[in-house]
């Protein structure tokens, strides 16, 4: 196996709409789809962040993924004093900012108490 990468990641949550606003509206991700199965057992919203990269699909049928499961998923930005400004202009609480050699970074939750790291790469 040559040329791999990840391309979807499955991120639960409770509420897929309120979800799909915070990543769209919050985080800045764009839609690639929103669609539901002909039979309407499942509905498959995929996001990507801005300027692409692994893809997200908020997913609610994971009986061993529970809403909030997902913890240390990390979001590259160029530029992270910029992120926070933007951040906090939507009044996104995060954590204090914390450096280390490989960049700087801060924590954050979305509304299902998933956890992210916004991190700009040193």
């Amino acid at each position: 196996m040559t040329n791999h990468h990840i391309s979807v990641m499955s991120v639960p949550v409770t509420d897929v709409d309120r979800s799909k606003a915070f990543y769209m509206d919050v985080l800045g991700f764009q839609l690639v789809m929103d669609t539901t199965l002909p039979d309407g057992s499942l509905r498959w919203v995929m996001l990507k962040p801005p300027g692409g990269g692994t893809a997200i699909t908020l997913v609610t049928w994971f009986d061993r993924m529970p809403a909030g499961a997902l913890q240390g998923m990390v979001l590259s930005v160029p530029n992270l004093d910029a992120a926070l400004a933007a951040l906090t202009a939507r009044q996104v609480p995060f954590s204090d900012p914390q450096s280390a050699p490989w960049g700087r970074w801060v924590t954050l939750q979305d509304p299902d108490a998933n956890g992210w790291v916004i991190q700009q790469d040193a």
